[in-house]
């Protein structure tokens, strides 16, 4: 069978499909692309539990309770040297850069706090400075969880909402992020007190985690949650701190919210996380389970247990806040435990002069994957 093979284009008909190759060649470059138009969020995050008080030199902590976004956390672990007494850097490998927030938690079954001195960029890993205190202001060793977490742009996966903010003494934003593209702002009041806005997030009840931590390089302070008023338009959080003395404070701190999101601002991944609010009662959408189930809450406040089924997945990490107007502060009595699938997290809460209380209070926990 004879095939009649096609003429080759004339002269002006290739000409024609050169102008249109070329185009579509700068048009391809000018659009972003599906994975330009939505970033990771968050774009760069660590955590770690310091199981060893006074750990040597190049310490590597908990395997099973430390990941990050780095290539290959398993063999570019986190390590934590000690600088002082109460004092730790915890260095993050190969995720330095501008920007973000870190949180802290004191785990510990007597009375003490942690608190972020401050964290930088140190080569091509993120160094988180944190410091640990007795009821008495004095610094001491202890274990605690850390978490560093910096986001730009809208999430990748559009569900719940997720923001935070670094404020200074004065109410100045130095850094902050808003999965809505909206920008988060705060005002200054009376002593130790500020009020957060982060328009755009959550819902008009009371619905997702709260977490504050205290950033403060000269002493002991202490932040938490005052007082928090949901809206149509977006969140409003009383932020107060204190001093050892349990004294109104200005002090610098991070503030960090999320809704159907993990702590550090991903969701599924990870496919496991799960949050909690103590207000005397348990809000409903104050108290989430990405496995679909509920997280219960039992015990006196010394400490509580708090039981989030069917998400324990390690490596992973918890965080606490104290919630409500006076200088009580929260921390983990001790490490979460795994059984059968559940996650347990002792939260135990401390008034003047250490003694434990009853109080409020936000607990998060998040697996890596």
């Amino acid at each position: 069978m004879h095939v009649r093979t096609a003429a080759p284009p004339n002269r002006s008909v290739r000409a024609v499909l050169l102008v249109l190759g070329m185009l579509a060649a700068l048009l391809a470059a000018a659009l972003p692309s599906a994975g330009q138009a939505r970033a990771a969020v968050p774009d760069r995050w660590g955590f770690a539990y310091l199981d060893n008080a006074t750990p040597p030199s190049g310490y590597v902590p908990d395997p099973s309770r430390q990941w990050g976004s780095w290539t290959s956390p398993p063999s570019n672990p986190v390590k934590v040297d000690q600088i002082g007494l109460g004092a730790y850097v915890v260095h993050f490998p190969l995720i330095g850069g501008a920007g973000g927030i870190a949180h802290a938690t004191a785990v510990n079954s007597a009375a003490h706090w942690c608190q972020v001195v401050d964290w930088k960029a140190v080569g091509s890993g993120e160094d988180v400075y944190v410091s640990c205190y007795l009821p008495s202001g004095t610094p001491d060793n202890s274990t605690f969880t850390v978490l560093y977490t910096s986001s730009s742009g809208a999430p990748s996966t559009p569900s719940g909402s997720y923001g935070y903010l670094y404020s200074d003494v004065s109410g100045t934003v130095l850094t902050q992020y808003n999965s809505t593209g909206a920008v988060n702002a705060v005002s200054k009041g009376g002593t130790g007190i500020w009020k957060a806005w982060l328009p755009g997030l959550g819902l008009s009840s009371h619905a997702g985690n709260l977490q504050v931590t205290a950033v403060d390089p000269k002493q002991g302070a202490r932040c938490k949650v005052s007082d928090w008023a949901p809206g149509t338009a977006g969140q409003t959080v009383l932020v107060a701190c204190y001093d050892a003395s349990n004294a109104p404070y200005d002090t610098k701190w991070s503030l960090s919210y999320s809704h159907l999101r993990a702590v550090h601002g991903p969701a599924f991944p990870p496919r496991s996380f799960g949050y909690l609010w103590y207000n005397g009662s348990l809000p409903t959408l104050t108290n989430y389970n990405s496995g679909g189930a509920t997280n219960t809450l039992a015990g006196s406040g010394a400490p509580f247990t708090v039981t989030m089924p069917s998400i324990a997945v390690p490596s992973d990490t918890a965080q606490t806040t104290a919630y409500g107007s006076g200088p009580e502060y929260c921390g983990l009595y001790a490490p979460w435990a795994r059984t059968s699938g559940a996650v347990r997290l002792y939260v135990n809460c401390f008034g003047p002069g250490g003694a434990p209380v009853k109080v409020p209070f936000f607990t998060a926990y998040t697996s890596a994957l």
